[in-house]
């Protein structure tokens, strides 16, 4: 690996804390970028006719993309027999660079490679460490730094962190009442550890910033709305608006104590404590769905009503129910025209879909409208992760190069 993950002295770090940028930039290298990276291998007038950009200014940034390392010319498959001056494909230069991301979860982190096209190399998952924040801080940093010495032959660019809990952006730090942290120095500890630029946004935040920079499906128009509800051992969600999520300067809003009723579920009346996998798991042991002990409890409930329990199947669909009115008082009162949901509560127990559009149906006051599932399915925290890496270079690749190699 290279010498900038070894033992830097402190007067030689320079990195630091950036916000991420989790909305389409318009600047003129993001755009150009951003259409090879969606559409590549593309020649210079195709990028112009995909743009609003002269034909200069592609000419000047695709220059300057290739000069930074990001783009390379494809002269082998240039249209031979053209006439006047060749038309050379380029594509994105994916091969040298990767970005590290980071999803801390209550129960487990992730730690994903990402390369620039926004696709995953590799992925490890392990238990998010316990006990006070510096020493758990400490050993995820030592872990990140360790899969981090694994990819010699790549030159590591940025680490996106995300996280639940409230997150400022500008500083870093985290308040996490579930791990128990409070103004946790998250990203000065690993731009510390890494020596690289660190971004950390709450994780539903990312999430939905991956549907937003990564997904297949774009935004209808450049003023166009979308919820992003997620769900699996918390809940929440964020609002994507004319291209950009929103983050409020206080942190995200919690949809955690929406009212819901559900006897099979118990709880305390609140969507979190209700439709949480903790809560599912809670309430299968109450029913002698699954065993008292024993591995990966809620796994066994999805295989028992795979395999016909007609009680595992009902206490999912109740689930499924719970969450399709949330999502439903959700859609009532934000409008939004896109309406996406994503985390294991859905993507584990994808069978649960037409009972959650059901409740969702019945419970909104509006007209029909179609829940869309996340395109990233079970890797949707990694995605989150990864595109909070991702975030700096895709809003303004040249300065993200250039403060990576300062």
């Amino acid at each position: 690996m290279t010498s900038t993950l070894s033992t830097a002295s402190p007067t030689r770090r320079r990195h630091s804390v950036v916000a991420p940028a989790l909305h389409v930039s318009d600047a003129a290298a993001a755009t150009v970028f951003r259409i090879v990276r969606r559409r590549g291998p593309l020649a210079r007038d195709e990028i112009t006719a995909a743009s609003a950009l002269s034909t200069a200014t592609v000419n000047r940034q695709v220059s300057a993309l290739i000069a930074a390392g990001l783009l390379r010319e494809r002269a082998d498959l240039t249209v031979s027999g053209a006439i006047g001056r060749p038309r050379v494909p380029v594509e994105v230069n994916d091969k040298p660079f990767l970005t590290l991301g980071v999803h801390i979860g209550a129960a487990t982190t992730s730690i994903v490679a990402t390369d620039l096209r926004g696709r995953t190399l590799d992925a490890v998952e392990t238990a998010t460490p316990r006990g006070d924040q510096s020493t758990a801080l400490a050993a995820l940093a030592g872990s990140a730094r360790r899969y981090l010495s694994r990819w010699s032959r790549r030159r590591p660019l940025w680490v996106g962190v995300a996280i639940g809990g409230v997150v400022d952006s500008a500083t870093g730090r985290v308040d996490h009442p579930r791990l128990g942290w409070r103004q946790a120095p998250v990203g000065p500890a690993l731009a510390d550890a890494l020596d690289l630029p660190v971004s950390v946004a709450s994780h539903v935040d990312a999430m939905a910033g991956a549907e937003l920079l990564l997904g297949r499906r774009q935004p209808a128009s450049s003023s166009s709305t979308s919820l992003y509800v997620y769900a699996r051992e918390t809940v929440g969600y964020a609002l994507t608006i004319g291209g950009r999520v929103h983050t409020p300067v206080a942190g995200p809003g919690t949809i955690a104590g929406l009212p819901v009723v559900s006897e099979p579920l118990g709880g305390t009346g609140r969507l979190e404590t209700t439709v949480s996998d903790a809560a599912v798991i809670a309430a299968a042991r109450r029913l002698q769905l699954v065993p008292a002990g024993g591995n990966a409890p809620l796994t066994a409930l999805l295989r028992a009503a795979r395999g016909g329990d007609r009680a595992a199947a009902d206490l999912l669909a109740e689930r499924a129910r719970v969450l399709g009115e949330a999502v439903a008082l959700l859609r009532d009162l934000l409008n939004p025209d896109d309406l996406v949901v994503g985390g294991q509560a859905f993507t584990e127990h994808p069978e649960g879909m037409a009972r959650l559009q059901q409740a969702f149906a019945e419970r909104s006051m509006l007209p029909p409208r179609l829940i869309r599932i996340t395109a990233f399915g079970n890797k949707v925290q990694e995605a989150g992760a990864g595109v909070v890496s991702l975030s700096g270079l895709y809003a303004d690749p040249l300065a993200a190069i250039r403060r990576t190699a300062a």
